[in-house]
């Protein structure tokens, strides 16, 4: 045990090692990397208009062109005051510091960066040619006059560039003005407290109106998006709809047309070569037909929607059950109907549900189940409908089908759309069954949607 703790302990003492030594290195490489960062950070001359924000977007040019002429004429009649008694300053220098600094407010209107180095260079400027020049009680090296208007240029700034940048800016600001004061050749009062506070209330409010106008342009944005996604969706769901109703409909009746024109020269005694090729083309113009329509439904559903709420389809009911059973008979197969219980009428979701089942059904057992006899069975309930299609044991091997098809899906979802639940699969004897329980009373639609979701088929 001993022995472990001792290797346990020389392994963090090791990684100790190690992570002491790649600090400096890593500290070495932030110092090198920083000057191409300030750089590319601060040295462009990029414009950049005003954001049109609620209210400082809509900030006449004119008032902030006031705002700067009254700083910085507070500022001129502090730089001019004598350091003794009977002594004048030059005002042509200062006055001429103090208007480019001014101008440098107007600059920031449109070129935030460039306004700022211009402004920074004039306060430095300025600091140094009154030096040794103002009285003891006049801040240094900034008076109230030019902090006002660096603090104007710092919140310009800040709300077009990025945190990091107006950080950057507020720093290299105040270390100026700390350099500046430490090699002043005479006592001064200090104003870089009252700079330091002014300075980063400007950036933080510029930062913080810069994030809120960034956050609600990603909202909005964000809310096109959905408002797109929304319209894709439902382009879908309808695209979803269209290849059902094509396949149950056309599919189905072109199935019948291909096994009647098969099965027809059966039924004729000594038909003609002329009849038997008629009935052949017809055969394989109607095979062509469905695998054609196969590619067209692959296409269609190429991206599957969500059932949600009652499509809007043709509506064939129920009393077209036995018009439906009479035209697959004619195909050759035998079929039996039983209904069960008081038929009566349901809600056309339920009705067209069942039809479409029973309509899938028969038509997999014409092409999967070649010679079988069949059985539509109909269960009227209190609050449902239960649909059962039943078939026998083919004679005969099927044809191969052209591809994967979608009856089984399609028959999931019209059970899962109506809340009522599907079940499929071979029987004891060797045929195939297919059960659906239809309620006539739909659930929430959520609860069904989120059935249909977690159905794994």
């Amino acid at each position: 045990m001993s022995k472990v703790k001792a290797m346990t302990g020389g392994r963090m003492a090791d990684r100790l090692a190690e992570g002491a030594r790649a600090l400096p290195r890593t500290m070495g490489e932030g110092l090198r990397a920083a000057p191409g960062i300030l750089r590319a950070d601060l040295w462009t001359m990029a414009r950049d208009p005003l954001p049109r924000m609620r209210w400082l977007g809509r900030l006449p040019h004119g008032h902030v062109v006031l705002l700067a002429v009254l700083m910085a004429w507070l500022s001129m009649a502090q730089l001019q005051e004598p350091a003794r008694p009977g002594t004048a300053q030059d005002p042509v220098p200062v006055i001429g510091l103090v208007v480019l600094e001014a101008l440098a407010v107007q600059v920031a209107l449109t070129r935030p960066i460039p306004a700022w180095w211009l402004s920074t260079a004039m306060l430095l400027v300025t600091a140094l040619e009154v030096d040794g020049r103002v009285p003891a009680y006049v801040l240094y090296p900034w008076n109230y006059g030019q902090i006002a208007l660096h603090t104007v240029v710092l919140l310009l700034l800040a709300l077009r560039v990025r945190p990091r940048i107006a950080a950057e800016a507020l720093i290299l600001t105040l270390l100026v003005g700390t350099v500046t004061a430490a090699f002043a050749t005479r006592p001064h009062a200090d104003g870089l407290d009252e700079a330091f506070v002014s300075f980063t209330t400007a950036v933080v409010v510029g930062a913080a109106l810069r994030g809120r106008r960034v956050a609600r342009r990603r909202l909005v944005e964000q809310e096109e998006l959905t408002a797109e996604e929304r319209a894709r969706r439902t382009l879908l769901e309808e695209r979803n709809r269209i290849a059902r109703e094509l396949h149950d409909v056309v599919a189905h009746h072109m199935s019948v047309i291909s096994i009647q024109a098969q099965v027809a020269p059966h039924l004729a005694e000594n038909p003609s070569d002329d009849l038997k090729e008629n009935l052949a083309g017809i055969r394989q113009n109607a095979v062509e037909a469905l695998a054609e329509l196969r590619r067209v439904l692959g296409v269609l559903r190429s991206e599957d929607a969500l059932a949600d709420g009652a499509r809007h389809a043709p509506q064939p009911t129920l009393d077209r059950l036995d018009e439906l059973v009479g035209t697959v008979r004619g195909t050759g197969i035998t079929i039996l109907t039983d209904v069960t219980g008081e038929r009566r009428p349901l809600p056309p979701g339920v009705e067209l549900s069942a039809f479409r089942i029973v309509q899938e059904a028969l038509s997999n057992v014409m092409r999967h189940a070649p010679g079988a006899e069949a059985r539509v069975e109909l269960g009227y309930q209190r609050r449902g409908l239960t649909v059962r299609i039943v078939n026998t044991t083919p004679d005969r091997p099927a044809p191969p089908s052209p591809g994967a098809g979608h009856g089984l899906l399609g028959m999931r979802e019209r059970a899962a759309m109506l809340g009522g639940e599907l079940t499929t699969g071979p029987t004891p004897d060797g045929g195939y069954e297919v059960t659906a329980v239809l309620p006539t009373h739909h659930p929430d639609p959520s609860t069904a949607a989120t059935e249909t979701a977690e159905d794994p088929a």
